[in-house]
């Protein structure tokens, strides 16, 4: 985790330029420790609105956030941040420290999102590098820091 925290404010220190967007809408897969879709739509060139499908623990998570994106000197490279929020179900999970065995958890919470994402010239693809901190307000409650994915999506 240090590690990407320490990648992300190296490219910050890159120095900040105007225009970050170069495409409207990207869909794709995401993998991290919770895996799943991916799709972010610009609705403006520094802002979109980003959801998330994941799975993990034997359930699911939905997640919509609003992100500002940022771009950097060096041209199809931005950062970005956000928030948003998050409903998740998560059932009979044996074995985790974190869960009692053989109980569901329903979780609404909300999250914050920082990252990097790079668009290629040649190909419709962009890649991207983030962490999702999160905080549930009802279920299984509390802050989950660990949620930190690579993002791969076909843009147009």
């Amino acid at each position: 985790m240090h590690r990407i925290i320490l990648i992300i404010a190296l490219f910050l220190g890159l120095g900040l330029t105007a225009g970050a967007q170069e495409y409207e809408t990207g869909i794709g897969l995401r993998g991290g420790l919770a895996n799943g879709i991916t799709l972010k739509h610009f609705t403006s060139s520094d802002q979109a609105l980003e959801g998330i499908l994941t799975t993990r623990w034997q359930g699911f998570m939905v997640t919509g956030l609003l992100e500002f994106q940022e771009g950097l000197r060096h041209e199809g490279l931005s950062w970005f941040y956000g928030f948003g929020a998050h409903a998740g179900f998560f059932g009979g999970y044996d074995g985790h420290p974190w869960f009692d065995d053989n109980k569901d958890y329903t979780v609404l919470g909300i999250d914050g999102i920082l990252g990097l994402e790079y668009v290629f010239d040649e190909v419709p693809i962009s890649v991207g590098l983030d962490w999702k901190p999160a905080f549930n307000l009802t279920g299984h409650s509390g802050f989950w820091g660990s949620d930190g994915a690579f993002s791969i999506r076909y843009v147009w």
